[in-house]
């Protein structure tokens, strides 16, 4: 079975493959024109050992005071997590097999009709919210037109000229590591379209089309050009991901095409107001990447500017490559491109009503950016309120063990420590380890109350991640509880001190740190039970001839 593909004039054989990975195959000697000069500059470029996100934004800074600014926008595709697509019934499942998600009303068959899923109205209101936007009682569909081999309509169903929301803007605090400080970031406009499918390049003359992505449901965040640097924006698209995660709308994995970035940079001097030749930056799957990419290609444009090779900088679309850490041209500009939107005439105008809109924000979970002000009010430092606000199943499980009495510092201090670096070295999530909210809080407790040391402590909580179970069984069962008996511990100390009679004299001979070898000879006595603070007042002494 063979469908055809009418292009530039030309037919172009489009043939089903006959394995179960079904695949729609298209000969692209047009496309290759597009690769063909960034795969040119990557084999002869030099690779270039990577650059720390730190030293990108140091020299972007540092650009800025040469006599020059960046200008950076921002357009941001969220794809949805709803169970179906925009305009069909047909499920989505990242990673499925090659077109087996897919009816005739998402491969755009003549005479299929698209019918609204009302999920995908929904998140776009809660985010319009969440960015404080003007949501629009009435908004409509349009159609854009272009070609594209994974775009089986010809037109992909967006929003042109009445987008669901327009004029937010999204708060946000920078890292500690870069300098710190709030920053207020301008929203044009969110709309609702469809995705187009997947072009996979196979080596040799052809692509191969998988189209389970086309017709799922994206929504398009556009910023105002407010940011000036790498870090800015990389924090912006972060914060984005952070909100659509809050909200439960997308999961926002940028290595699943969940989040996708397209970065628009132009430099002007310093004083000028007219923007300067806008360059498109794409392929960046990491927040660092974009950080990175924008540096480099604000150091390219200045570069050029003070050679007065300015004319240089034409409207394009460039690529980022990560491993020469350099942009390369993917396609020119020559003007606007002509879309010619129409209103979609199979789909009627989206018609909200005040109560729709209103039970929808009394629905909205606390935000980052609230989140981080309740934080900032408990006496936590920035570090701290950055870190906890940053995943939404931590925030939760801080809030739940505070519910439970715990000392907010201590149980942020837990959290950032031991239990991060336990969810690192496990690759897991927090809400993914046996341990609860209620068992953390009663580890705080019993430190705090001298039942446990801190070291016995950290052991309980090794095993609690791993296997669960109740700090007060562990402390039963192991006989952990901590000697806090004067007499007990006076007793320890002066076995150590008559054990090691030599270390005894070094110490009296004015070599102090040897406290340290006593203390950890009597800890390890104990088995770590003895009371620190007891045991260095009674060590003290003791060594002291006291």
């Amino acid at each position: 079975m063979a469908l055809t593909l009418l292009r530039g004039g030309m037919r172009t054989p489009i043939s089903f493959g006959s394995n179960t990975s079904l695949f729609f195959t298209v000969l692209r000697p047009r496309l290759a024109r597009f690769t063909a000069r960034a795969e040119s500059a990557q084999a002869t470029e030099p690779k270039a050992v990577p650059k720390s996100i730190q030293l990108a934004t140091k020299e972007a800074a540092e650009q800025k005071t040469q006599g020059f600014e960046a200008v950076i926008g921002i357009e941001t595709h969220v794809q949805l997590s709803t169970v179906t697509k925009a305009f069909c019934s047909c499920p989505y499942s990242y990673g499925s097999q090659p077109n087996s998600t897919i009816c005739p009303t998402c491969m755009g068959h003549p005479g299929t009709l698209p019918v609204l899923n009302e999920k995908v109205v929904e998140c776009a209101v809660k985010l319009g919210l969440a960015l404080n936007c003007e949501i629009a009682m009435t908004s409509k569909f349009d159609r854009k037109q272009y070609f594209y081999p994974d775009l089986p309509k010809g037109y992909q169903i967006s929003q042109f000229d009445i987008p669901i929301a327009k004029k937010g803007y999204v708060d946000l605090d920078l890292p500690v590591e870069f300098g710190g400080g709030h920053r207020k970031f301008g929203i044009t406009r969110v709309h609702m379209e469809e995705d187009a499918g997947k072009l996979l390049h196979e080596s040799g003359s052809y692509s191969q089309v998988d189209l389970n992505r086309a017709g799922v449901p994206l929504l398009e965040i556009v910023s105002e050009p407010d940011m000036r640097t790498g870090i800015e924006a990389a924090e912006y698209g972060a914060e984005l991901q952070r909100i659509v995660r809050y909200l439960g709308v997308s999961n926002g994995n940028m290595q699943e095409g969940s989040l996708r970035c397209d970065v628009n940079v132009s430099v002007r001097p310093v004083g000028q107001s007219e923007f300067g030749t806008k360059v498109e930056i794409k392929n960046m799957n990491s927040f660092s990447e974009i950080n990175r990419a924008i540096d480099h290609e604000i150091t390219r444009q200045i570069l050029l500017h003070k050679e007065g090779q300015a004319d240089q900088i034409v409207q394009e679309t460039r690529l980022w490559d990560e491993s020469s850490q350099k942009t390369f041209t993917m396609r020119k500009k020559e003007g606007l491109a002509d879309y010619r939107y129409f209103p979609e005439p199979d789909l009627p105008e989206v018609v909200l009503t005040t109560d729709y809109i209103d039970e929808i924000s009394k629905s909205m979970p606390e935000l980052p950016e609230a989140k981080r002000r309740r934080y900032e009010n408990m006496g936590l430092s920035m570090q701290d309120v950055l870190f906890l606000a940053n995943d939404d199943n931590v925030a939760h499980f801080f809030d739940s063990t505070l519910e439970h009495g715990a000392d907010a510092k201590m149980a942020a201090n837990w959290i950032m420590s031991d239990i991060a670096a336990y969810l690192k070295n496990e690759k897991l999530s927090i809400d993914e380890t046996k341990l609860t909210p209620l068992e953390l809080s009663e580890l705080i407790a019993s430190i705090k109350n001298g039942t446990i040391s801190g070291k016995i402590g950290k052991e309980i909580l090794t095993e609690l991640l791993a296997k669960g179970g109740t700090v007060k069984g562990m402390i039963e069962e192991k006989d952990l509880v901590q000697i806090t008996d004067p007499s007990a511990i006076e007793a320890m100390v002066d076995k150590v001190i008559a054990d090691n009679p030599k270390q005894l004299e070094q110490y009296r001979a004015g070599k102090t740190k040897l406290q340290g070898f006593f203390a950890g000879q009597v800890m390890k006595a104990s088995k770590g039970k003895a009371n620190p603070v007891l045991l260095n007042k009674i060590l003290g002494e003791k060594l002291n001839g006291n």
